[in-house]
């Protein structure tokens, strides 16, 4: 095939063999670590369809880099913040993204967070790891119970679903902030209640995060949001890290105005607020929401089809917008 596709980033092999098997021999960045800034802009040069990562920053300026001939960007994620989706669309560059497949993985993890904080268990592992004597009490380091409490759930898409599915197995009761209402036969089967931000926020006794980052969603939940929460309420982050303002939820840890947060992404990832690091009320973990083998090879291979889709001039599966 003559079209040119990039792959930014270290993808599975399962999208590269999807790839290969259509006839296409993907330009692929082979190393785990990302490409500097320089290295990518020479990468997409002549680059007819981009398959990137998270990681890589699409803007003005990349799409220069590749040219006019650049037809499509790819993205492997569900999200899209990485990418500036109007600048591509004043260059009629589609783009497209991975939703769908990841679902389950990313509302497993949210559910583990929620679970572990409540539960203190990532405090509990460090106690055992540091090799600190302990010993069984009927006192000693007491969580929180989730049965019969309230989940509330800000952007009710198909993760938010999926979690709230989750905490309602485990006795919890659902509530949910959305741009939208969910389709009437999930919201029976979840009794779920549509309430507007502010009730979600001083009614929950965990509010879990799963609507898109963008600019109406820069810093969602700040200071002002925190402040209404219950000090017994935990902030649970599976979708991205600049929704939440860090240094305000570190403030509002530190005067105990809510009990804890379990974040799976932050705010300028990789680097993570020093204040979130020594706290046992924090559970943190790196950005783990897609990470199994059967999600990435689903993600890789839908980027794949989507790339060869718009390669053969046939519509993508997954655009954006």
């Amino acid at each position: 095939m003559s079209q040119r596709i990039v792959v930014t980033g270290k993808i599975p092999n399962a999208g590269l063999e999807v790839l290969k098997s259509a006839g296409f021999i993907p330009d692929a960045w082979g190393q785990d670590a990302a490409m500097s800034r320089d290295e990518l802009l020479k990468k997409v040069h002549r680059a007819d369809i981009l398959i990137t990562l998270l990681t890589e920053k699409v803007d003005a300026e990349l799409l220069d880099a590749a040219g006019a001939q650049l037809k499509a960007v790819c993205n492997v994620a569900v999200g899209y913040n990485n990418i500036d989706v109007a600048a591509c669309k004043s260059k009629n560059v589609i783009v497209t993204n991975t939703p769908g497949v990841l679902t389950d993985a990313t509302a497993d993890i949210a559910l583990s967070l929620i679970l572990m904080v409540t539960r203190r268990l990532g405090e509990g592992e460090r106690v055992i790891r540091s090799g600190k004597s302990w010993q069984w009490g009927m006192h000693y380091m007491l969580g929180t119970g989730i049965t019969g409490r309230t989940l509330g759930v800000i952007g009710m898409g198909a993760i938010g679903i999926a979690t709230a599915r989750r905490a309602k197995a485990c006795g919890m009761s659902i509530i949910y902030f959305s741009r939208s209402k969910i389709d009437a036969v999930v919201a029976s089967e979840l009794q779920a209640k549509s309430v507007s931000l502010d009730e979600l926020l001083s009614t929950s006794d965990v509010v879990s995060i799963h609507c898109p980052s963008n600019e109406a969603t820069h810093h969602l939940i700040g200071e002002s949001q925190l402040a209404k929460m219950k000090s017994t309420a935990f902030l649970i982050n599976t979708a991205r890290g600049p929704i939440v303002d860090e240094q305000a939820l570190v403030d509002a840890l530190r005067s105990k105005k809510i009990a804890g947060a379990g974040l799976d992404v932050f705010e300028f990832e990789p680097k993570v607020n020093p204040g979130l690091v020594d706290r046992d009320d924090v559970v943190l973990i790196p950005h783990l929401g897609s990470a199994t083998t059967e999600t990435r090879d689903a993600m890789a291979t839908l980027a794949a089809k989507n790339a060869i889709a718009i390669a053969s001039n046939l519509k993508p599966l997954t655009p954006v917008g």
